[in-house]
């Protein structure tokens, strides 16, 4: 037996994104990723740090670009993504567990970035943005002087 409903999301995703901010406003950045995006609803991601950058991979198969918005405001990534529904006439679903509609992720970034260098390249169904760190969030190597008596 197969149910339907009516919208662009499943009730069920619209839950698990509900739990998933109760529990991260609850304990904060602790509970980033304590459900695994798989179950809600939104692209894998994966966050590393080189010496002058941030890197965001973000697996969006199916995705144009013209459908993902990416914008950096206070400490955090947002990627807006609008996976249009394709009706199409005649097609009954027996299983459906890529989801459509919008959708917004937001990561807090672990040092502060210069918004203005942020790139953004989709590439066969994976997203990566490079955020430059912020010339404060560089290391600067301090030369130590001796001391003259």
């Amino acid at each position: 037996m197969v149910f339907g409903y009516q919208g662009t999301r499943h009730p069920i995703h619209q839950l698990r994104d509900e739990v998933d901010r109760v529990l991260t406003g609850f304990l904060g950045p602790a509970a980033d990723g304590l459900l695994p995006s798989m179950f809600r609803g939104q692209p894998a991601v994966n966050l590393w740090e080189k010496d002058d950058a941030l890197v965001v991979e973000m697996e969006v198969p199916g995705i144009k670009s013209d459908e993902v918005d990416v914008s950096v405001a206070g400490g955090e990534l947002s990627v807006r993504i609008n996976r249009p529904d394709l009706a199409q006439d005649g097609v009954k679903f027996h299983r459906r567990e890529r989801p459509v509609g919008s959708f917004n992720r937001v990561l807090r970034l672990p040092v502060e970035v210069d918004a203005n260098r942020v790139e953004a390249v989709l590439h066969d169904g994976v997203l990566t943005i490079t955020l430059p760190k912020a010339e404060s969030a560089k290391p600067r190597k301090i030369n130590v002087a001796g001391a003259s008596t």
